[in-house]
């Protein structure tokens, strides 16, 4: 039996960008979490209570983001952002969504490298955390009543829920098995008129947006490169990293074990007890988790300084580390979105949409 879903609603009106932009410096500060509890804020914030954003644009954006390799909340602020305003309002969103963690973890990175404890810095955030899982926790259970409508959601959820934690099938393949699913068991009921609202073809606009991000994602890697060499640790993380940032499919978790290994064995840039505390400030700090590259590309700059200064070296490692992780965020989601929001008339892939949203 196949679960009809309701037509896409149309865009409400975007707000000023004024506005927009003192919610993403907020939501920078405010997005503890996870991933999950990160997303659950924006489905409260832009759709229940600001009404930027309807529930369909959402959970179409939402899906793509999950397709996509790197931090999907850092991915879906930075195609919200783009949906309002453009590029421009693209490039604030995702920019303010990890710059307030990257400053904090900074600090904390150095007063770690400098002597500090971790278990001090715990505390502090100790006092933060029920507040968070509350807030997580009600923003989740509204989240999941908005997602979960109709019987093949919950058949999708269900199933992705018990692969995932009984049988730890790998997140790829739940993805996979979910897009599956909902082409079999989800017939979205989408209005004649979707495909003459779909956005025009994309053009030399779309290629020059394309070779810009892909220009300078790499320029300050070559950069590096060129000024310290080819074998020193700056373009050593930036390349690294880079790859990094293209396969973390899954989450930080996902990805963690293998730049444990690579950071540890491999580069010996750090210790695993300096990658267990990095992963713990990480954790209480707002922003992605995956920001704890930052800490690793932070401390093996301090700890590998060469002839600079500890700081400013660990401040450099932080700096192109945090760029190579992030901009291949901002060069996926804008290049793929305009496609995306180009295809959301055709039903085949509105439904494999719809079942990896639900799972």
């Amino acid at each position: 039996m196949h679960s009809v879903e309701q037509p896409f609603s149309p865009l409400p009106a975007r707000p000023r960008f004024r506005e927009a932009l003192r919610f993403w410096l907020k939501l920078g500060f405010i997005s503890f979490g996870g991933p999950a509890g990160q997303i659950a804020i924006l489905h409260t914030e832009l759709v229940e209570k600001r009404k930027w954003i309807s529930e369909e644009r959402f959970q179409h954006a939402l899906s793509f983001c999950m397709l996509l390799p790197g931090p999907e909340a850092q991915q879906l602020t930075t195609y919200i952002g783009w949906l309002l305003h453009g590029v421009r309002g693209g490039l604030v969103a995702g920019t303010l969504f990890v710059l307030p963690a990257a400053l904090l973890l900074w600090g904390l990175s150095w007063l770690y490298a400098a002597g500090g404890d971790v278990p001090w810095i715990a505390a502090v955030f100790y006092g933060l955390q029920p507040a968070v899982l509350a807030i997580v926790a009600v923003a989740m259970i509204r989240i999941g009543r908005k997602s979960l409508r109709g019987a093949g959601r919950i058949v999708i959820a269900t199933l992705a829920f018990v692969a995932l934690f009984t049988f730890h099938v790998s997140f790829l393949w739940i993805l996979v098995g979910a897009a599956l699913l909902g082409l079999s068991f989800i017939r979205p009921a989408l209005p004649a008129l979707r495909r003459a609202e779909s956005n025009p073809p994309p053009g030399r606009k779309m290629i020059e947006l394309f070779l810009g991000l892909l220009i300078l994602w790499w320029t300050p890697i070559l950069i590096a490169g060129g000024l310290t060499g080819w074998q020193g640790i700056y373009f050593q993380q930036g390349v690294f990293f880079s790859k990094t940032a293209l396969i973390t499919f899954g989450g930080a978790y996902a990805v963690l074990p293998y730049v444990a290994q690579q950071a540890v064995e491999n580069f010996g840039w750090l210790h695993t007890d300096q990658m267990i505390a990095g992963l713990a400030l990480a954790e209480t700090t707002p922003g992605p988790l995956i920001m704890v590259l930052q800490f690793v590309g932070f401390l093996g700059a301090w700890q590998n300084p060469g002839s600079l200064p500890p700081l400013l070296a660990g401040t450099l490692g932080a700096a192109i580390t945090t760029w190579a992780t992030f901009l291949p965020s901002f060069w996926l989601v804008f290049t793929g979105a305009p496609f995306m929001e180009r295809l959301r008339g055709v039903p085949q892939l509105t439904a494999a949409l719809i079942g990896i949203s639900a799972a």
